[in-house]
């Protein structure tokens, strides 16, 4: 599997990523997290301009999708908790997969450490795959953090 930075070529391929991970989330109880076509196109589509969305590939198909960035991201601003550390952090949002790969959440985080040792990343209480995903690749759970319309997302971390 190979990961690399995400090109609008690829954005055809991405948005089936996203469709099929919000199906995904639907039928295994986690309805709202991304209801109305989140991430929208024009939200990857700026990801994709600011080199933020990478995806894994391979035999030429996209079998997944995230963003990935430095910190510090205003929602984890305020935490009900305790974050691990107040080191410098990167962030890891919107981790989407066809389903068809087993471990490639622990293939981002292994690529994302390498770039920076210390990582934050939220997920909806209804998201028990991810909860458990997160957790088997090495990420704390630290407490709830705040989305800006006020929706609540249990908050994680790990560190290198």
């Amino acid at each position: 599997m190979n990961i690399k930075k995400a090109s609008a070529e690829d954005l055809t391929e991405i948005l089936a990523v996203y469709e099929t991970a919000r199906a995904f989330m639907a039928e295994n109880g986690n309805p709202t997290q991304w209801a109305g076509g989140y991430p929208s196109k024009q939200l990857l589509c700026e990801d994709i301009k600011r080199q933020k969305l990478y995806i894994l590939k391979e035999d030429e198909v996209t079998e997944g999708a995230f963003f990935f960035s430095e910190g510090p991201d205003p929602t984890y601003e305020y935490i009900k908790g305790n974050w691990l550390n107040e080191l410098p952090y990167s962030v890891i949002h919107r981790v989407a997969s066809r389903g068809k790969k087993r471990g490639m959440l622990k293939l981002i985080v292994d690529f994302c450490l390498e770039v920076c040792n210390n990582i934050k990343i939220d997920t909806h209480e209804d998201n028990i795959v991810m909860q458990k995903a997160l957790e088997k690749s090495g990420f704390v759970k630290c407490g709830t953090i705040y989305l800006e319309n006020g929706e609540e997302r249990i908050a994680y971390q790990v560190t290198k």
